[in-house]
């Protein structure tokens, strides 16, 4: 009877019925400014990823493993915006900022899930960058549509089986009536810091588990990209080096931003965090980074074009 009291009284120090999101609400002006750059960024990430994953989709020039890979990771970053935008804007424009426990959680788990799953995707995209580069003649083997697919599973099921253990560990830390979240959404270290006991162990686990989540797939791209410029190097002609960079270079900043600030975010104690920075990083790689992939992956990509083109019936097909 003792442990079943002991038990309900963990419980009911764990349990919120809801959240405060305080976000940047003691600054009024920069809430609105904020707003509507999420507002933006949310419009142009569902009108940019959504048109790659239909053009994929439609146009047969583009169902290739890099196409296939860059598909995911668009309704990646379509689902991650819209789990977390729409709150956002909801939060900012409304005078009660608040969020349920079973919304918190689920937000938790799905952002979480995601982002994890944008590393190891962005490690397989690295791989089959590599196998273009350094191996065409067996291009097509190794990357052959069974083991593209096993990739980018693997990817979403390895990245929210973390999600799950992260979330289970942060959400039953006992809060003792604490429930104003630092933050914009409910993210691990805003959460960590409400908890009423010591999270040193929290913050050691989340510490090394980011390191293989977010160092292990960067240390992957990195040897990839490492054998990559060797190859391409050793190409003679300007045009085919030029050639051989370009396929590389957009992946490579989509890299450099999303995991510039995922590192910045989550390998560093929470309790090291000042009041903004962790906001404005969250905020860029949840909101600013899905919206500017399409255009990093687009913008100068000729196939890409040509393929929007045929797919509004502006160019006939070859």
């Amino acid at each position: 009877m003792m442990n079943s009291d002991a038990s309900w009284k963990h419980l009911n120090q764990s349990y919120q019925e809801e959240f405060i999101l305080l976000g940047v609400a003691d600054r009024p002006r920069l809430e609105k400014l904020l707003s509507a750059v999420v507002l933006i960024c949310y419009a142009m990430t569902l009108l940019g990823n959504t048109t790659i994953i239909v053009v994929s989709r439609l146009d047969p020039s583009l169902h290739t493993p890099m196409y296939f890979f860059l598909g995911n990771l668009s309704f990646l970053d379509l689902c991650c915006t819209t789990s977390l935008g729409p709150q956002m804007l909801v939060n900012f424009w409304g005078k009660r900022k608040t969020i349920n426990f079973v919304a918190c959680a689920v937000q938790l788990f799905i952002s979480l899930g995601l982002g994890s799953t944008e590393c190891l995707l962005l490690a397989a995209m690295a791989y089959d960058r590599y196998a273009a580069v350094c191996q065409p003649l067996r291009y097509a083997t190794i990357m052959s549509h069974s083991i593209c697919f096993k990739m980018a599973a693997a990817s979403w099921v390895s990245g929210f089986i973390y999600s799950l253990v992260q979330a289970a560990m942060t959400l039953k830390l006992p809060l003792c009536g604490h429930n104003s979240i630092d933050h914009f959404f409910c993210e691990v270290p805003a959460l960590l810091k409400l908890a009423c006991v010591d999270t040193s162990v929290n913050e050691a686990v989340l510490l090394g588990s980011s390191v293989v989540i977010l160092l292990l797939p960067l240390i992957l791209i990195t040897v990839s990209y490492c054998y990559i410029t060797a190859a391409v190097l050793r190409i003679r002609s300007a045009e085919g080096r030029h050639k051989a960079f370009s396929t590389c270079a957009s992946h490579f900043t989509v890299v450099f931003l999303f995991y510039g600030s995922g590192i910045f975010s989550y390998l560093q104690p929470p309790s090291n965090y000042s009041r903004d920075q962790g906001k404005m990083m969250s905020l860029f790689y949840t909101m600013v980074a899905p919206m500017l992939n399409p255009l990093i992956y687009t913008l100068r990509n000729k196939e890409v074009h040509r393929a929007l083109r045929r797919v509004m019936g502006k160019e006939p097909t070859s």
